[in-house]
């Protein structure tokens, strides 16, 4: 999942280009610490700027026909719209782009997050003992986000319409409220004390899509499980049945690409409950 691309010469053009990232921005790259993200897609790496500050330079690629899109601008979106968010995200210092034989290439420099996550996957495989000060810190801050103003779409109406019945077996329920959200919120993605990481994919979603979310990343945990539940008690009520359903509906199509099957049989339970509401 998180490793780098199957195929060398990309492997080598991403390192080359995140080399020319760096040069480009003035900053150095330490050695060691480098992380691949899903699939090869992204790399990262500890920075120094030049005045010696902590950074963290990360590298997108796409094909450049599909730029711009929603990933694509969703860091650079979320600088303008959340800024730090009240130190709860990683400020955007810079962007840097470049082309190369019809593959598109940006850098992304941010201030590095001296926590490490709370997993190294986005499945949560352990117990965590998170003080309530914790939860408190999430739900406020996802407040915060769910609030903002944006034309950025993270769930469409559409793949609603199409995958919940497909994959739980009801029709799409009713959204009473569309919210922003971060979309891809999930264990590898937050530290404590808080902050929460990658938002290229935010945006528009049903009301509690990022409760639902860590929930859903949740389930090998069963008392981790309930405790989010009890910081977001939009999982479980009526508002909420939008968005669990699309998130479960987007896992189980996860699983049945052969992704995430070590939530299958979870996530099959919780849409027996689905379909039960």
């Amino acid at each position: 999942m998180y490793s780098p691309p199957p195929e060398p010469d990309i492997e080598q053009r991403m390192r080359f280009r995140h080399a020319s990232a760096a040069q480009a921005l003035d900053v150095h790259v330490e050695p060691g610490g480098e992380f691949w993200g899903w699939a090869g897609r992204t790399l990262g790496a500890p920075a120094r700027t030049a005045a010696t500050e902590p950074a963290w330079l990360r590298l997108v690629s796409s094909p450049e026909d599909k730029v711009p899109g929603k990933l694509w601008d969703g860091a650079l979106d979320a600088q303008h719209v959340f800024g730090d968010l009240d130190g709860r995200r990683p400020a955007l210092l810079a962007v840097y782009d470049a082309v190369d034989d019809g593959t598109a290439y940006r850098a992304e420099l941010s201030v590095r997050v001296d926590q490490a996550v709370l997993s190294d996957d986005p499945v949560l495989q352990r117990d965590l003992q998170l003080p309530d000060s914790w939860w408190q810190d999430l739900a406020g801050t996802l407040e915060k986000v769910a609030v903002a103003h944006t034309e950025r779409v993270a769930v469409r109406q559409q793949y609603m319409d199409r995958a919940i019945p497909e994959f739980v077996g009801i029709p799409a329920p009713a959204v009473t409220r569309w919210t922003a959200a971060h979309s891809d919120l999930h264990w590898a993605n937050v530290t404590a004390p808080l902050r929460i990481l990658d938002w290229e994919g935010w945006g528009r979603a049903p009301e509690g899509f990022d409760a639902a979310t860590l929930y859903a990343y949740t389930l090998l945990q069963q008392d981790v499980a309930a405790r989010v539940r009890a910081a977001f008690p939009v999982l479980g009520s009526p508002p909420g049945l939008a968005a669990e359903a699309t998130v479960c509906a987007q896992l189980l199509q996860t699983v049945a690409r052969g992704d995430n099957l070590t939530l299958a049989d979870q996530l099959r339970h919780w849409s027996a409950e689905l379909r039960r509401r």
